[in-house]
């Protein structure tokens, strides 16, 4: 409260150290007098004790009410810049340091990075001319992506579902076979075979025996794709898990293994596809062996009579016109995993 009530008195000090100066002393008294009796144009008549008295509580009021305890200076504040001097000498002895750092670390980056590419895109480069000169560096990319395999899996729930969607908000889905879209001749002979059961036996199906056998669920998911594009899709089919309970696997089984022997390559030659999926994935309320899309039979575009539609998975997973499902114990082999891509795939 002192440090207010000084704030405003300076200016009534102020004004009586100056009442009487140099030259003043040569005016005569009784002018002196006459002066100070008069009130100047922009000074404010004076004021009654009460009234002075309630001004200052009033400005005390007003102060203590708007003043904020000091903070202290925040740890993310922007100081002010500093200036540093630094001897000639000095700067160029840094300037070198920093220039011979600076080419160190940019060869470094390039020989590590260098040496994560394919032996195959070395050799082509012209970097090295014999494979066993090179270092091997697929345990360390390997390495790293089993971590995220075993994240990925520990993190899975079969009561965590994708969002559904209305059919106002389907979007077109493009035909998106790693080759050449097969030839319809395979289809009045197709079939899907199933290996691994707990039975022994292998079982052959037709899409008649599925469709009598078999409940048709419907839902309308989004299909994402490992090259950054999605869709919205409309299918329907036969979930996984009631085909499974109707064919149970061996007891020891832990994967599926999912084929397409009709599957070409880009150039039109037979390149058959072949798929994991863990079994607990496969169980997912979401997964379904799908036999429709869009509210029509599936077309050879888009993997008929049957394909594989997993949406808590990547488009990879989706294997098109399935004829054979295995199921093992130990993690079976993989078309994308043997091509550099993880093994899991979850979204």
């Amino acid at each position: 409260m002192t440090r207010h009530l000084e704030d405003d008195l300076p200016t009534a000090r102020s004004e009586e150290r100056t009442l009487i100066t140099p030259e003043d002393s040569e005016v005569p008294e009784s002018d002196r007098v006459a002066d100070l009796k008069q009130p100047q144009r922009n000074e404010m008549p004076p004021a009654s004790a009460d009234h002075a008295s309630h001004l200052v509580e009033a400005t005390l009021r007003e102060a203590t009410k708007g003043e904020l305890p000091l903070k202290p200076e925040s740890f993310l504040r922007e100081r002010p810049l500093q200036v540093i001097e630094v001897a000639p000498r000095v700067l160029r002895h840094w300037a070198r340091r920093d220039v011979l750092l600076f080419g160190a670390g940019a060869v470094a980056a390039l020989v590590s990075g260098g040496s994560l590419l394919p032996q195959r895109t070395l050799k082509r480069l012209g970097i090295i001319h014999e494979n066993k000169n090179w270092p091997k560096t697929e345990w360390l990319l390997n390495g790293s992506l089993r971590i995220d395999d075993d994240v990925a899996e520990a993190l899975y729930s079969s009561n965590r579902l994708v969002p559904t969607y209305a059919k106002s908000q389907i979007t077109p889905l493009k035909n998106n076979y790693n080759g050449a879209t097969p030839d319809p001749s395979y289809i009045p002979e197709w079939r899907v075979t199933l290996d691994g059961l707990a039975s022994g036996l292998s079982v052959s199906l037709n899409l008649r025996n599925l469709l009598a056998s078999f409940q048709v669920h419907e839902q309308i998911t989004r299909l994402v794709c490992v090259e950054g594009w999605s869709a919205i899709a409309w299918w329907a089919g036969l979930r996984f898990d009631e085909v499974m309970r109707a064919y149970p696997p061996m007891s020891q089984a832990k994967w599926a293994r999912i084929d397409s022997s009709v599957n070409r390559g880009p150039l039109g030659n037979p390149d058959p596809y072949f798929m994991s999926i863990d079994l607990p994935t496969a169980r997912h309320p979401q997964t379904l062996l799908a036999t429709h899309f869009n509210g029509h039979p599936l077309t050879v575009y888009h993997g008929a009579p049957l394909r594989l539609v997993v949406p808590v998975k990547l488009g990879l997973k989706n294997v098109k016109a399935i004829t054979r499902i295995t199921y093992t114990a130990e993690r079976p082999k993989d078309y994308w995993a043997e091509r550099g891509y993880s093994y899991y795939d979850g979204i």
